[in-house]
C-alpha cells in the first residue's frame, strides 16, 4: 500500500463521523507498522478522545516506531476535556507522521507540526490535502470568519418553481432526492426556515436518515414572534428550537414560551432581523453550519446579501408555470452581472430522473 492508500483510509474514518463532531472538525487516523495497520481511530463527538489517541490506544506497544497518517494536524493545546495529541504521539514513540492538511485553528496553525519536528519526529504535510480540506470546509470557514457555513437547499421544477400558484409543493422532488437531502440535515448544526414555512407546513425539520441521524437545531426567523405554541417545533422535544425575532416583541410574548425547555428566543437589537447580526450571534453559540430551507422570501434574503457558501438544488423534470407560482430566487436580485454571485459546479448527479446540482461559492 502507498501513502495515499493509508490516508484514504484515514479520510474514510473521518467521513464516517461527519456531522457529529461539531464544533470540532472530523478527523481520522491510521497507525502503520511493518506495512500492517496496527491502530485506527476517528474523533467521534466533541469532548471525546481525538482520532490519534484512539489509534494509539488500539496499537498499544506497536505504536512505538510506527507511522501515523492523520487527516488534520495534531493539536498542541488542552481542550475542555482532551489533552494535546502531539505530546501523546511523541510519548508513544511514533517515528513518522503524515498529515493531510494543517489546522487553521489559531491555537494549532502549524504549532502541532513544530512540536513534532522539535521532538525529532519525521513530518510530511499535503497527502490528499484537497480532500481533507473539503471534508472540513464548514469547520475551516467558521474558524476563519467567525460565522456559520451556510448551505442553501431546495427542490424545484425545471422552470425554477418551489410550488404551484396554490402553494402545493409536496412533492416536487422524487423519493430518492428527498432521502439524499435529509443527509444535509444530519451534517449541519442547524436548519433554518422562515415563519411562513412553520405556519403553512408545521414541520419538524428532523433528520430522517434510515437507521438514525443527528437532528439539527431548528432556527425560525419570526420577526413578530407568531410561531404557534402548539406547533411541532415547540412541542415535539426532538431537538432544540431557536426563534429569532425583532426587538418589537414584548417580554409578555416571549414569556409564553418559557415552559418549553428546548425552546429559546433570540431577540435582535433591531425591529427587523439583520441576517449578518443573527449569524454572528449563532456563531457565538458555536453553531458552525446552517442548512437554509424554506420559501423564496427566506432563500432570496440570503442570496441577495451573498451570504451563502453552498447551493444544493434538486431539479425535477416537470414544468409548473404560472406567474404567481413562487420562484426559487425572487427578491431584489443583482443590478449588474459583475455583482452576481459566482459559483462553481461540482459533478452533476442523477437521482431516479431528478438532477442534483451542488455549486460552491467562488472565493
Amino acid at each position: 500500500m502507498q501513502h495515499t492508500d493509508y490516508m484514504n483510509l484515514a479520510l474514510q474514518l473521518a467521513k464516517a463521523t461527519e456531522g457529529q463532531t461539531s464544533p470540532n472538525p472530523s478527523v481520522g487516523a491510521v497507525l502503520v507498522r511493518n506495512n500492517q495497520v496496527v491502530g485506527i481511530g476517528s474523533h467521534l463527538f466533541a469532548g471525546m478522545e481525538h482520532a490519534e489517541i484512539y489509534a494509539i490506544d488500539m496499537a498499544k506497544a506497536n505504536a512505538n516506531g510506527a507511522t501515523l497518517y492523520v487527516t488534520l494536524e495534531p493539536c498542541v493545546h488542552h481542550g475542555k476535556q482532551t489533552p494535546p495529541c502531539a505530546k501523546d504521539i511523541i510519548d508513544a514513540g511514533i517515528k513518522s507522521v503524515y498529515i493531510a492538511t494543517l489546522d487553521l485553528n489559531p491555537e494549532v496553525a502549524g504549532n502541532g507540526v513544530k512540536a513534532l519536528l522539535d521532538a525529532g519526529v519525521h513530518v510530511e504535510v499535503g497527502i490528499l490535502e484537497f480532500e481533507a480540506k473539503q471534508l472540513n470546509q464548514k469547520f475551516f470557514y467558521y474558524i476563519q470568519n467567525k460565522l456559520p457555513y451556510l448551505t442553501l437547499k431546495a427542490g424545484i421544477s425545471l422552470d425554477s418553481k418551489l410550488a404551484t400558484y396554490t402553494t402545493e409543493s409536496k412533492w416536487i422532488s422524487n423519493p430518492k432526492s428527498l432521502a439524499d437531502s435529509y443527509y444535509y440535515r444530519h451534517n449541519h448544526d442547524a436548519i433554518l426556515v422562515g415563519i411562513g414555512t412553520v405556519l403553512i407546513d408545521n414541520p419538524s425539520l428532523t433528520t430522517r436518515i434510515e437507521g438514525g441521524g443527528k437532528n439539527p437545531i431548528r432556527v425560525v426567523l419570526d420577526t413578530n414572534l407568531r410561531t404557534p405554541l402548539e406547533s411541532n417545533l415547540i412541542t415535539d422535544g426532538l431537538s432544540p428550537t431557536l426563534i429569532v425575532c425583532g426587538n418589537g416583541v414584548s417580554d409578555e410574548q416571549i414569556a409564553k414560551f418559557a415552559s418549553f425547555s428546548l425552546v429559546k428566543i433570540l431577540k435582535m437589537p433591531t425591529p427587523e432581523i439583520d441576517l449578518f447580526i443573527m449569524l454572528k450571534k449563532l456563531a457565538e453559540l458555536q453553531v458552525t453550519s446552517i442548512l437554509v430551507e424554506g420559501g423564496n422570501k427566506i432563500i432570496s434574503s440570503f442570496l441577495d446579501k451573498g451570504l451563502i457558501n453552498q447551493l444544493v438544488l434538486y431539479i425535477a423534470p416537470i414544468l409548473i408555470g404560472g406567474k404567481n407560482a413562487p420562484t426559487f430566487f425572487a427578491g431584489t436580485g443583482f443590478a449588474k452581472l459583475s455583482e452576481a454571485l459566482k459559483l462553481e459546479f461540482e459533478p452533476v448527479e442523477y437521482l431516479d430522473g431528478d438532477i442534483k446540482i451542488v455549486a460552491n461559492r467562488v472565493v
